[in-house]
């Protein structure tokens, strides 16, 4: 801890018998002024800066002017925040752990100790994402889908095995536990954080950052947390404050309850639509008002889970009694939850009835005009209530330009499978699947899925044979409360079997189709549906082949499993044919409040502690990987999935000159809400693409290339299939989709990738033209990692994506912003120009400095427009003349002597 000075007040909490010290906000505002009415987010964040003052990372003019935020409700002050902890699921994970092992390479080889790189704070990373849908509605489904993932990942396994020994303050929660966001909220978060240090035990907020961009899901613990790009989640692993401006913090106001029939999934759609048309992108997003006391802790993390989709950087719920009631319920230790309380309140972090603090903006719902709704057909703001889903997919599917040969509308396809024959027509719901974070760490939604489930089962409903279902909690205590309220054999009957405990088809681990539902959607360009209990539908997301995508809650992801379509309304036609021969609708089987509620008291505190009693150990599999003890991971030339990146080759020399950029050329020309999905390597590894060609060429056959995301410890694969989507639309080739562009010299038409190592070999720099919110989704490092590897030198763009902007910072990527009334369209660009960025060369690089981009046309003609650096802070802008963020910290480190 720093030294104490004027402005620190160190006080002591006596919590049963044990004596903590921590570091009073009430004292801080004698003299900062009266605090009552900040938001209680903004007190998360001064204390963090009360905690590290030290005249000069954090000031108290910082803390001064976080204070003050009441009088200006927002504040552009840069300001160094340093979170407790750090959180990582797999796909994330392993190219930050294998940075970490490339960190510990170069500094062996610059004659350093590489013992000394490890975490400073701790790391949890809980492998969560690897596992896929590939077997389904049978009882062995379970065991089998965890085979073929041991199987698939031995290599990053092995690893992570070995991560997990090397390095300290390094944990790792096995396969097949649970999903991240989950296991983070049932058992990893405190909301109270502790640390023993000189004597002390030192109590303050739990805070985090995390390498998804779901993070966020923990505030509605009461924890702040949000999520980062691995990039910079790695440097605060190793000691780098987070450089942010302090936000502007948008009240939104819950009154009353839910309706009959309404879920918390209705809601937070709601919720969703309305905070992404206010406009929060990078703000704080706090809840208040009296209709939270009727929220439950489940209820409040479903909101808080989706503030990427709302675009905030967090949802944050403050503590009140349902939180230690939730703390309590999932096993927290006694003394944990009474210090939570008392913490809370002596430092005015309680929410207490008829708080209202003072915002940026307001917004307010009462909770009794929610209704039932989906989102889609792909993006998650875009909420359709349930009467109005056909209706909304006739009016998609009217715009969707078919193949010739396609079939008219509602003649359909025959298809022959299993012994029965039917015809797949437009609107087939060939997913649906219980998954995500989202929803299942809702027991009352996941209860009504069941019961739904066994409504419909003794009906005598079955799901249409051409749905591919899938049951994939996110923790076990859903499978003990689902057999303790005996709803398990019915979710089996309808096909909803347990597939694995993870993220599965919310993040394109849907796992193939059946050979001939596939054939028919190619053969007839058929435009078929998921529907899925997720938090993003992103084009080319789910699976390559389903082109419309619908997020619902678990009770309604059985309903469409029954329909078969979501052309059929659901609020006015029958779900099917009952055993008695009668038409069975969605109100005949959808459970009332009171039959969720009673079966929600099956769950009770003995199922957390069984599950998470020894969360870290894993199962025998797991124990039985060997792994060499070494201080350097031991590299495999020959693995396709772990390789030591580039990043560092020159660390040992002098940083990178930063300069103007001349006769740059236009990789890809792209449009609005080009998101992370489009831009990093995401899903299947198609056969005839450049990662497929290099996996073939390493003698992987082509039934185990695996994901994306399983192999992004592999620069190789990873940098060919950067912008290899095959939904981006390059508007260089007129907008077709596919991750293709034009070499220009020559005129070819290539792949991104080999385009890019055409123009690497001809010492050719490259920029990328987007338009309107670059970089929005997941929060992906391979985004920004591959842009650095394909030779991408900026990136010019109308606005960007909060993370994905920061992180193309971090690997040296130079984010511009057209200035308003300018874009790509403005200035006619075909992709065939020339591209000089200029007004860098012998003046100093400071944040939101104006310089030039300068456009040659074909002809020779030229133009010249003024655009916005979007290095944002000070900060940043040391890491982009270090080459990097992480090259900033490997070069700090090393010109520092050990300890």
């Amino acid at each position: 801890m720093p030294a104490l000075d004027s402005l620190k007040s160190l006080k002591t909490l006596q919590v049963g018998e044990r004596t903590y010290h921590y570091y009073s906000l009430p004292d801080a505002a004698q003299t900062l002024g009266n605090l009552d009415k900040l938001p209680k987010s903004l007190k998360v964040l001064l204390e963090n800066l009360l905690r590290w003052e030290d005249n000069q990372t954090v000031t108290g003019e910082d803390l001064q002017a976080l204070a003050d935020w009441t009088k200006t409700r927002s504040a552009n002050r840069e300001i160094q925040y340093r979170p407790a902890r750090v959180l990582m699921q797999d796909f994330t994970g392993v190219p930050a752990v294998v940075d970490l092992a490339a960190m510990r390479e170069a500094v062996a080889k610059a004659g350093g100790d590489p013992q000394r790189i490890n975490p400073l704070s701790p790391v949890d990373l809980v492998i969560d994402h690897s596992v896929m849908v590939d077997r389904y509605a049978s009882e062995n489904a379970y065991h089998e889908n965890v085979e073929i993932e041991m199987e698939r990942n031995g290599e990053r396994y092995a690893f992570l095995r070995w991560g997990q020994n090397a390095f300290d303050n390094f944990r790792v929660v096995p396969p097949g536990t649970g999903i991240c966001h989950q296991v983070n909220l049932e058992y990893l978060g405190r909301t109270v954080w502790t640390k023993d240090e000189d004597g002390r035990t030192y109590a303050f907020p739990d805070t985090l950052v995390g390498t998804d961009s779901h993070t966020t899901m923990i505030n509605g613990l009461g924890v702040l947390g949000w999520g980062v790009g691995g990039i910079e989640a790695e440097a605060a692993m190793l000691g780098q404050p987070v450089s942010m401006l302090i936000p502007e913090v948008v009240g939104f106001k819950l009154t009353g309850k839910l309706r009959e029939g309404i879920t918390a999934t209705d809601l937070v759609l709601t919720v969703t639509q309305m905070l992404r048309k206010k406009g929060v992108v990078g703000k704080f997003v706090e809840f208040f008002g009296d209709g939270l006391a009727t929220l439950p802790l489940a209820d409040r993390a479903t909101i808080g889970n989706m503030a990427p989709e709302y675009g905030a950087t967090c949802g944050f719920f403050p503590v009140d009694q349902i939180t230690l009631d939730y703390l309590r319920l999932s096993g927290r230790p006694e003394e944990t939850v009474q210090l939570v309380e008392a913490y809370t309140q002596a430092q005015g972090l309680w929410r207490n009835p008829g708080d209202e603090p003072v915002f940026t903006d307001v917004l307010e719902l009462d909770m009794g005009e929610v209704q039932s709704s989906l989102a889609g057909p792909k993006r998650p703001q875009d909420r359709v209530l349930l009467g109005e889903v056909a209706k909304t997919f006739g009016d998609f599917t009217s715009l969707a330009p078919k193949k010739a040969e396609a079939p008219k509308a509602g003649s359909g396809v025959e298809v022959q499978l299993d012994g029965q024959t039917f015809q797949l027509e437009d609107g087939a719901v060939v997913i649906a699947a219980i998954t995500s974070c989202t929803n299942t760490s809702n027991p009352s939604v996941m209860m009504a899925a069941g019961l739904l489930a066994k409504k419909a089962a003794e009906k005598g409903l079955m799901r249409k044979p051409w749905v591919k279902s899938s049951l994939a909690p996110g923790s076990k205590v859903v499978t003990d409360y689902y057999n303790a309220a005996g709803l398990t054999p019915y979710l089996n009957d309808l096909g909803f079997d347990l597939v694995g405990y993870g993220c599965t088809t919310c993040i394109g681990n849907s796992g193939p189709l059946l050979d001939p539902i596939e054939k028919a959607i190619q053969d007839a360009d058929l435009t078929v549906a998921s529907v899925l209990s997720g938090n993003r539908n992103f084009e080319g997301r789910v699976h390559p082949l389903v082109k419309t995508n619908w997020l619902a809650s678990p009770p309604l992801v059985v309903a469409y499993a029954l329909a078969g379509s979501v052309k059929v309304d659901l609020t006015q036609e029958p779900l099917g044919t009952g055993n008695n021969g009668q038409p069975v609708y969605l109100k005949d089987v959808w459970p009332t409040q009171q039959e969720v509620a009673d079966a929600v008291q099956k769950l009770d505190t003995a199922m957390f502690h069984k599950q998470y009693g020894a969360v870290f150990d894993g199962d025998e599999k797991w124990q039985a990987i060997q792994v060499p003890d070494a201080e350097t991971y031991v590299w495999d030339a020959d693995s396709t999935y772990i390789q030591n990146p580039p990043f560092f080759e020159t660390i040992a020399g002098d940083p990178p000159r930063i300069a103007d950029i001349h006769d740059a050329r236009i990789l890809a020309l792209l449009g609005d809400s080009v998101t992370t999905d489009h831009i990093s390597p995401a899903g299947n590894i198609k056969k005839d693409s450049p990662a497929g060609r290099y996996l073939a060429e390493h003698g992987v056959d082509y039934a185990d290339f695996n994901s994306y995301g399983s192999r992004r410890g592999n620069h190789e694969v990873m940098m060919r299939g950067t912008f290899a989507n095959i939904r981006i639309r390059n508007e260089m080739l007129g907008g077709e989709e596919g991750g293709n562009t034009f070499h220009v010299p020559t005129g070819e038409k290539l792949s991104i990738y080999d385009a890019a190592m055409k123009y690497e070999l001809e010492n050719t720099p490259l920029v990328i033209i987007a338009g309107k919110e670059y970089g929005t989704g997941s929060s992906r490092d391979w985004a920004a990692k591959g842009t650095n590897l394909l030779g991408v030198k900026a990136v010019v763009a109308e606005s960007f994506e909060r993370i994905h902007r920061s992180n193309l910072v971090g690997m040296g990527v130079l984010p511009l912003q057209f200035k308003d009334g300018v874009d790509r369209k403005s200035l006619g660009l075909t992709g065939q120009e020339k591209i000089a960025v200029l007004g860098i060369d012998g003046v100093e690089l400071r944040p939101h400095m104006p310089l030039t981009l300068e456009v040659t046309r074909e002809d020779g003609s030229l133009e010249s427009v003024e655009v916005l650096c979007r290095i944002d802070t000070l900060n940043e802008v040391s890491y982009f003349k270090a080459g990097g963020i992480l090259h900033y910290v490997l070069r700090e480190f090393l010109a520092k002597p050990a300890a």
